[in-house]
């Protein structure tokens, strides 16, 4: 049925008859949003003298618009020819626009003494502009010898081009002479703010015996692990007060948020202004420059203004707005029949600088903005006290339970210990109503220790089974479903790609839709290994492609150190050679494995588009390839096997799309949510401002980087948010149609326990599916006798028979939870223990760790060379945790067991390691002991000595050697 033979319900006909006026509407998942919004401009156009140019409606994509575009025609008297100019367009779009006819000079405004003309570039594609960025650095460092300190602190400058495209998005830009229209007073930040958070952090909590200490002096637990301040930093005790102390001092907040930036913000300043002089002078804009200058040219030109006035000014999408956009769109407008239509829930691209406050608090930012854009001269003339909200609540999509249950993400706690006022959330959330009333929804989630076979095992139970049925679009009723129904989507690339990869394996149809991280598939790793080889990096390169092989660790080494290759790869390196152009080359590597798909197919595109567009030598394209991996950039990639195939996507990806069954899935600690990462040493908040979280400094005459006391105690107060995860998983279950399905694998996150609905454990059993998988040809070798030291592990040593009996153990994975748990707590991360089995374990670890003073050390790893009988045997392992102080190195070994049974035989492996840190640091007291993490309780341990080491490394010899060959 075509749109033109739908009837509006009664809201949707509301909003399209609603002209006059300024309209805020919260249009939910699957409410016929598009619909309703063409049908409005449809509406407003067939009114006298109104024309197409009396209208604005911005969009986000370039398809969206010209979607809308198709509708509108559709709805009233003007032809596509005559909008073709109408303005019905994404933000960008329209700002080129502006640009293109009318700012030629706008760099002036700013100081900058260019044009923008008709030839200037738009540079869409990250992974060039971080080259050019890099570029620019290096010649601002030889320009700039005073900012040398701050590069110091960097581990990639790229993140300093972040930092310049969030100032834009915020409106925050430099001139000549300081900052445009005062957007220094932004850099400082808002002190009162941050007091209040400071209060609410360090109010005591109530515990069954009274007050307990407060979250943020809890969280200063961890102030100074792993860090090193300057001498001016407060010691923990100065800071947390003594033992008993409940909060810490109020006078903390003052001192950790007033610090002189001056020096910070000219060096922000002088690299943002001269960048933006180096990318005209390179004849380039990026996306946010565009908006930039556009909206300086409409503050600065008043007549302009008034010409491209709109009389309607609609925004699609307005939950994916930025601060800029907004202020954009109020300079845009000419009266107040403005019209934002969005949904909060569905908020989830702060990444690329929206701001969901723009409609959590629309009718705030208005008077807001308002009140900035006019605080010198009247820009924004129109009323904005009157504004009308409007709801869209019928669901075209989804049954009623999975709508109702779509509710309860916004409710999830992320973490164990989250703060999260549930009651706030659920009083700003407008339920929807499904316009089915079938009830045939199953609502399911699984675990398991392999998640890909379960997924796997899942679909084969889901495809053609009638408990799964789906509603037939071609008839009243519901029929079986088939694998074009179902959907994987994830919250991360990787997990689908490695899906895809894994459903490949057993045949599965699988189309992997949206951007994929191109450089890192196996076509793009085989291709820069070759690459290397060929430019002399042999070790780099003929380590992947030897491992591709089939070569073990041991005997690549023996190549690499012997350079003795094999022949038929030398000979395909000398055909490589003979190669001129970098396409050339990646053909012939990928024709040699095999590869004849999408992903080598936009590979050799894209490194042609980049090769001969930017005349790299193939040392250039190396560098390219691999900051393209180190940066995660994203290609589309069409690759679907054909029409019935399983769809895997981001979440991201699937925003605005729908399917009949939706599997949500990698719901795993450190992935949904993913672990935070460190941040960048210099950064921008709204609360705190303009801050460096790290300094370079010769303050005891030898050069160093020291962390920011200051910035721990910001980071205690301003706690990560998590809001917009949950909305993650909010848009991924609207997705669904008929029935909504989760998986996660032996680590699932809190958002995945605190699921309303009884997970299944799964033992997957997956049978092969029709079709079969790809087979590739590969580079044939032969494997060599191994030389070598003889290789050995300290649980080699011990005597298995001890577990024999033992009948109440928790399980490898039970173990490497908890040991996981440890290290990430000890490196300093903000984890606290899970919920659940480990739950007790975890607390003790954590409390542990908390009583420690020195440097921790985590995953050491630790190799004793022995000579048993003239044959050398190294002895290879790991080291849970070193704590190491100035006289003493402490060495801790982690143990879930459920009793003491094998302590004696622990002792073996602790005695490895005992020697190898006592060879390492030999100035120093060492000590050993196992860490029971059931209780709490720690063990010392009386090593072996090195003579009672090779005793027992010989008898496993001879026990092994004398073992009958399987």
């Amino acid at each position: 049925m075509t749109d033109t033979a739908i009837t509006p319900n009664d809201q949707q006909q509301e909003l399209i008859d609603a002209t006059e006026g300024t309209y805020l509407v919260d249009a939910g998942a699957g409410t016929g949003k598009t619909f309703t919004v063409t049908r409005r401009y449809a509406n407003i156009l067939d009114q006298d003298d109104i024309e197409p140019e009396d209208l604005l409606l911005l969009t986000f994509t370039n398809n969206a618009a010209e979607e809308m575009k198709d509708r509108i025609v559709a709805h009233c008297d003007y032809g596509m020819a005559a909008l073709r100019d109408a303005s019905i367009s994404t933000f960008h779009s329209l700002a080129h626009d502006i640009l293109l006819r009318y700012g030629f000079e706008a760099p002036q405004i700013l100081g900058i003494d260019d044009r923008i003309t008709s030839s200037t570039q738009l540079l869409e594609n990250e992974v060039i502009e971080n080259e050019r960025f890099r570029e620019f650095v290096g010649r601002f460092v030889r320009d700039h010898p005073e900012y040398e300190d701050y590069f110091r602190i960097l581990l990639d400058e790229s993140s300093l081009l972040g930092l310049i495209k969030q100032l834009a998005a915020k409106g925050i830009f430099p001139t000549r002479e300081g900052w445009f229209r005062h957007g220094e007073r932004y850099l400082d930040g808002d002190l009162e703010e941050f007091k209040e958070y400071f209060e609410e952090a360090n109010a005591p909590n109530e515990g069954a015996n009274g007050p307990t200490q407060s979250d943020l002096r809890d969280n200063l637990g961890r102030y100074g692990r792993n860090k090193c301040y300057l001498p001016e930093a407060p010691t923990k005790t100065e800071l947390r007060g003594g033992r008993g102390t409940k909060q810490i001092d109020a006078e903390w907040a003052d001192r950790a948020f007033e610090e002189d930036r001056s020096e910070l913000k000219q060096f922000v300043h002088d690299l943002y202004f001269e960048y933006i002089e180096f990318a005209l002078g390179r004849n380039y804009l990026n996306f946010s420059f565009l908006l930039l200058f556009a909206f300086a040219l409409l503050c600065e030109d008043h007549a302009l203004r008034e010409e491209l006035a709109f009389e309607y000014t609609m925004i699609d999408e307005f939950q994916d707005t930025s601060e800029i956009q907004f202020k954009l769109a109020l300079l845009l407008a000419g009266t107040d029949n403005i019209c934002v239509v969005g949904d909060w829930k569905q908020s989830i691209y702060s990444f690329q600088y929206a701001s969901v406050d723009n409609i959590r608090r629309f009718e705030e930012r208005l008077h807001t903005y308002k009140g900035e854009l006019n605080n010198d001269i009247e820009r924004v003339g129109y009323p904005v006290e009157d504004v009308t909200e409007i709801e869209l609540t019928q669901n075209y999509r989804s049954t009623q339970a999975i709508l109702d249950f779509s509710e309860c993400s916004l409710t999830l706690p992320a973490t164990n210990n989250e703060g999260l006022d549930v009651d706030d959330v659920r009083e700003s959330i407008v339920s929807l109503d499904a316009d089915s009333n079938k009830e045939h929804s199953r609502i399911e989630a699984t675990t398991g220790d392999d998640e890909h076979e379960i997924l796997l095992d899942r679909i084969q139970e889901v495809v053609g089974n009638l408990e799964y049925a789906v509603a037939d679009t071609d008839a009243d009723g519901l029929r079986p479903p088939t694998y074009e129904d179902i959907a994987i989507l994830t919250r991360t690339r990787r997990f689908g790609r490695e899906f895809q990869q894994r459903a490949d394996e057993y045949g599965f149809p699988v189309a992997y839709e949206g951007g994929v991280e191109l450089f890192s598939t196996d076509q793009a790793l085989l291709l820069l290994a070759w690459l290397r080889i060929l430019e002399n990096d042999a070790d780099r390169g003929w380590s992947v492609v030897l491992e591709r092989a089939g070569y073990t660790l041991d005997e690549a080494d023996h190549i690499l150190d012997t350079e003795a290759y094999p022949s038929n790869m030398l000979a395909f390196c000398d055909e490589l050679a003979d190669i001129e152009t970098v396409g050339g080359i990646a053909r012939r590597v990928f024709d040699r494995y095999g590869f004849e798909d999408a992903y080598a197919d936009t590979l050799v595109t894209t490194l042609e588009g980049v090769f001969s567009s930017t005349h790299m030598n193939r040392g250039e394209i190396i560098q390219f390839i691999e900051r393209s991996l180190d940066a995660g950039s994203t290609h589309e990639v069409d690759d679907s096997p054909g029409t019935d195939s399983i769809t895997v996507q981001t979440i991201h990806a699937a925003k605005g799309l729908e399917h009949p069954i939706v599997i949500l899935a990698n719901v795993n600690q450190h992935n949904f949510p993913p672990s935070g990462g460190g941040g960048d040493a210099i950064r921008y908040d709204d609360t705190a401002g303009l801050r460096q979280t790290k300094r370079y400094s010769t303050v005891h005459d030898l050069p160093h980087v020291y962390h920011s006391w200051r910035h721990d105690i910001r980071s205690a107060c301003l706690s990560r948010e998590y809001d917009e995860e949950r909305r993650l998983m909010y848009v991924a279950m609207t997705r669904a149609k008929d029935h909504l399905l989760f998986s996660a694998g032996s680590a699932p996150s809190a958002l995945f326990d605190n699921l309303p609905v009884e997970p299944e454990e799964s033992v997957p059993d997956v049978q092969p599916a029709d079709g079969g998988s790809t087979v590739q040809s590969h580079l044939q070798i032969a494997i060599p006798n191994r030389e070598g030291p003889v290789a050995q592990s300290p649980h080699t040593l011990i005597d298995d028979s001890v577990f024999e009996d033992v009948s109440d153990g928790k399980g490898s994975e039970f173990g490497r939870r908890v040991h996981k748990f440890a290290e990430r707590y000890a490196e300093g991360e903000a984890v606290e223990p899970e919920n659940g089995e480990v739950n007790a374990d975890e607390r003790h670890v954590k409390a542990f760790l908390d009583s420690l003073d020195g440097e921790l050390r985590v995953e050491e790893p630790a190799y004793l060379p022995l000579t048993v009988d003239g044959e050398e045997v190294s002895i290879s392992g790991v080291i849970d945790l070193l704590c190491v102080t100035p006289d003493e190195v402490e060495i801790v070994d982690y143990k879930t067991d459920r009793g003491r049974h094998a302590e004696s035989e622990y002792r073996k492996q602790v005695s490895v390691y005992y020697h190898v840190v006592t060879q390492c640091f030999p100035n120093r007291d060492v000590s050993a002991s196992i860490f029971y993490t059931e209780d709490g309780t720690r063990v010392p341990v009386d090593p072996l000595t090195e003579t009672e080491l090779v005793a027992l490394v010989r008898a496993e010899m001879a026990t092994s050697s004398a073992a009958p060959a399987g």
